[in-house]
C-alpha cells in the first residue's frame, strides 16, 4: 500500500496521465512527477489535442453506459470541467445510403438508452427533414432519407481547453510536470520497475511508475503489441465567417454513423469535421506505431470529409480544408481499456487502450488508476492485462465502425 510520500512517476500528460495526477494529488499524494514528450499541453501528437470530443452515453454494454452517465454528471457540475462542456445534445442516425452494419450499430446505440431511466424524456425520434429542422435548424442539407434520434443528455467537451485547464490545476496542486521529456526506456532492478530514462539520458526514479503513453505505448512496452494497435482517424476543419458560425452555434453534435460527425464551431469559427471509417494503422516491424508527423489526410479522406458536408452542410462542402491531421488512438482488440499492473513486474502500472472512447471519461479515469495503485491489483476483469497469442490479437471488427481498417502504406 503506497503512502502519501510514495514517489510516483507518470509517463504521458494526455487524458489518462493528467487525470491520474489530479486524482492522486486530490488524495494527498505529494511526490508526483509527470513527464511529457511534447513542449506544450496538450502535446501536438496527443489524441486529446483536439477542438472537441463527443460526450455521450450510448453503449451496447450497460457497464460503459453507467460510467458515461457518471462522467456526464461530472462534466456538468464540477467547476474544473463544466466550463469546457457544452450539453447541446446528440443527433445520431444514418444517411439514406447507409450500409446494414451502420444501421445495426445505430439500432444497438438506441436500444442501449431508450429504456434507461436516465433518458426518460430525453430521446426524440427523427424520421423526416422537419424533425431534423426542429432540433438542428442550422443544418442546410436536404438530408433526404436521413433517420435517427436526438438525445438531449449528451454534448461535447472542448478537449484541448480541458487538458490545458487540468495542466494548470495539477501544477497548482504541487505536481512536478516536466515538458520536453521523451521517455526512451523503463529502468528495472530485478523484477521491479524503478523509474524511467529519457532520450536525453536523464534518469527519473520512482517507487511506482504509471505508463499512460496512449498510441505509442507499445514502443515502451512491446508486449502490449498483442493487445492493442495504434490506429488513426482523420480530422479536418473549415474556417467559417462570423455570420456562418453564428448560424451553427448551439447545433447538436451531429453524427451520421456511415459518414462521420461534426459539432458547433469553436470561438474562432473553426468547424471540425471527422469522416467515419475503421481507421488507419502504421505497421513497423510488426507493430503499429504513430507517425512522427500527423498533419496530413490519407488518400481519399478529403472526399470523405466533403461527402459528409454535402449531406448535412452543402453550403460548406467545397470550402478549403484547414488544420487537417490524423488523430492516433491506442485501439484494443476488444475496445476495453487496459488499466493494470504489468504482470511479472513490481511497481509498474499501464493505463491505455482508449479505443476511441476514453476522453469523455477524463473526469473519472484517474480515479480508476488510483484505485489500482492503492489496491495493488485490478479487480475489474475487463480492464486487466490480457495475455494473447498472435492468433487472437488481430484487428477487432468494432460494431460502430464502418469500412475496413487500412495501413498508411496502402494509401499515402
Amino acid at each position: 500500500m503506497p503512502t502519501q510520500n510514495t514517489p510516483i512517476l507518470i509517463l504521458g500528460a494526455g487524458t489518462f496521465g493528467l487525470s491520474t495526477a489530479h486524482h492522486l494529488a486530490k488524495a494527498g499524494y505529494i511526490s508526483i512527477t509527470l513527464l511529457e514528450k511534447g513542449l506544450t499541453i496538450p502535446s501536438p501528437l496527443s489524441a486529446a489535442n483536439d477542438l472537441n470530443k463527443i460526450v455521450r452515453a450510448e453503449y451496447e454494454d450497460p457497464f460503459y453506459t453507467d460510467l458515461a452517465l457518471a462522467t456526464i454528471e461530472a462534466w456538468s457540475s464540477d467547476p474544473l470541467f463544466a466550463p469546457h462542456f457544452r450539453q447541446v445534445g446528440y443527433l445520431l442516425g444514418n444517411s439514406a445510403a447507409a450500409p446494414d452494419k451502420s444501421r445495426v450499430s445505430f439500432a444497438k446505440a438506441l436500444s442501449s438508452i431508450e429504456t434507461h431511466p436516465a433518458f426518460v424524456g430525453k430521446i426524440t425520434q427523427i424520421s423526416s427533414r422537419e424533425d431534423v429542422r426542429r432540433v438542428a435548424p442550422g443544418l442546410d442539407g436536404e438530408m433526404e432519407g436521413w433517420e435517427g434520434y436526438f438525445n438531449a443528455l449528451a454534448g461535447y467537451a472542448r478537449a484541448a481547453d480541458a487538458l490545458r485547464g487540468m495542466y494548470e490545476e495539477v501544477k497548482g496542486m504541487g505536481v512536478d510536470v516536466r515538458l520536453g521529456e521523451a521517455v526512451a526506456s523503463l529502468e528495472y532492478e530485478g523484477g521491479r520497475c524503478v523509474g524511467a530514462v529519457t532520450e536525453a539520458r536523464k534518469r527519473y526514479v520512482a517507487e511506482v511508475t504509471v505508463v499512460t503513453l496512449g498510441a505509442s505505448v507499445a514502443k515502451l512496452l512491446p508486449a502490449l503489441g498483442k493487445q492493442l494497435v495504434a490506429r488513426s482517424w482523420s480530422i479536418a476543419h473549415v474556417q467559417l465567417t462570423e455570420e456562418e458560425a453564428e448560424k451553427l452555434k448551439g447545433i447538436p453534435v451531429t453524427y451520421s454513423r456511415d459518414l462521420g460527425f461534426f459539432m458547433e464551431p469553436d470561438r474562432t469559427g473553426l468547424l471540425k469535421v471527422s469522416p467515419s471509417g475503421a481507421g488507419f494503422t502504421n505497421y513497423v516491424d510488426g507493430v503499429s506505431l504513430p507517425t512522427e508527423q500527423n498533419g496530413f489526410l490519407p488518400a481519399g479522406e478529403e472526399e470523405a470529409v466533403r461527402k459528409l458536408l454535402r449531406v448535412h452542410l452543402p453550403s460548406l462542402a467545397d470550402r478549403p480544408l484547414v488544420g487537417c491531421k490524423i488523430c492516433w488512438c491506442a485501439d484494443t482488440v476488444d475496445s476495453e481499456y487496459i488499466i493494470d499492473f504489468v504482470p511479472g513486474t513490481e511497481g509498474l502500472i499501464v493505463a491505455t487502450g482508449d479505443s476511441g472512447h476514453a476522453f469523455k471519461m477524463f473526469p473519472l479515469v484517474g480515479g480508476w488508476i488510483k484505485d489500482v495503485l492503492e489496491n495493488g491489483k485490478q479487480s475489474i476483469f475487463r480492464w486487466k492485462w490480457k495475455e494473447r497469442s498472435d492468433a487472437d490479437s488481430g484487428p477487432a471488427d468494432v460494431s460502430w465502425r464502418v469500412g475496413k481498417s487500412r495501413d498508411l502504406s496502402e494509401v499515402v
